[in-house]
């Protein structure tokens, strides 16, 4: 890890405190009142943003028939959005503490039962959609434990508060050492979460929304070589701090004997799933990160 200014150091402290203090009042309010807290925040400051700018650019390639009213209104929700996962993070147990009759809706949960049972390794993928953070949560009632590969945080004092959030032992690191640890972990049965929808500059060209986008394959290399059930699963934030987790039965996978076309192809398929689910609720995914190349 490169060594960092004494000057950025005390930027990154400050900026933890900060983040802690928030986290701290969220805490204490009611869940809903401080899912709305953070959404307000987000509304307020997001779209003032360099980061906004972004988000602008990517929502107009991607949704060219929209008009400028559409677009605005996709910005301000997704900022509504991203102030409101901040916000439920001290909230996550319970606002995840039922299956039934709680703040999730569940669809097929079936599957995920079939597959916490089967002994077989196996994949939940999904998106930077609603909360992305419930899923992981909901699964451990069903008795499925799930290792999470995550891009950890610049700054070291935030990651270590989001990781203790997030309250799983099966946490990696994205990269080298964290894909190791997981593929040991489906090697041995084992299942996992991947978020699939984030850019990798040593990914492959996949199409997403019309134009070939940097894709990480490492899902489908998992799953061709260790033969891992692959299982699409959608969060949807329905009003507030409630949820719809929409669980799809497992892809059917090729086998032509072509690892690399079949890989390609399990992608393609993976990244029209997330096309639509998108395209759906568009003001609940993440435009922040660099997805084409410009």
């Amino acid at each position: 890890m490169a060594k960092r200014s004494p000057l950025r150091q005390a930027g990154y402290f400050l900026q933890a405190v900060a983040l802690a203090l928030f986290l701290g009042v969220c805490r204490i309010l009611p869940v809903d009142w401080a899912s709305a807290l953070g959404g307000w925040i987000g509304r307020m400051v997001g779209p003032y943003t360099g980061q906004s700018r972004k988000a602008e650019r990517n929502v107009a390639r991607a949704l060219p028939e929209n008009n400028q009213e559409e677009n605005r209104r996709i910005i301000i929700g997704m900022w509504d959005n991203l102030g409101r996962v901040i916000a439920e993070y001290p909230h996550l147990a319970r606002i995840c503490a039922k299956l039934e009759g709680g703040r999730v809706e569940i669809k097929g949960l079936d599957i995920v039962r079939a597959l916490a049972g089967d002994d077989k390794p196996g994949i939940l993928f999904g998106g930077h959609l609603a909360n992305w953070e419930v899923q992981p949560f909901i699964a451990r009632h069903t008795g499925l434990e799930l290792g999470l590969i995550y891009r950890a945080p610049n700054n070291q004092w935030v990651d270590g508060l989001l990781r203790r959030l997030r309250d799983t032992p099966l946490l990696f690191r994205k990269g080298q050492e964290g894909a190791k640890a997981l593929f040991s972990l489906l090697r041995q049965g084992g299942h996992a979460a991947m978020l699939v929808d984030q850019k990798m500059n040593d990914g492959i060209p996949v199409p997403f929304f019309g134009r070939n986008a940097m894709t990480a394959p490492a899902i489908a290399q998992f799953a061709i070589r260790l033969g891992c059930v692959l299982v699409p699963a959608r969060t949807e934030r329905l009003k507030g701090a409630r949820f719809r987790i929409t669980v799809y039965p497992p892809l059917d996978l090729p086998a032509t004997g072509d690892r690399a076309a079949d890989e390609r192809a399990v992608m393609v398929r993976i990244n029209e799933i997330i096309e639509d689910w998108v395209r759906a609720r568009p003001e609940q995914w993440l435009w922040l990160h660099r997805r084409w190349p410009d």
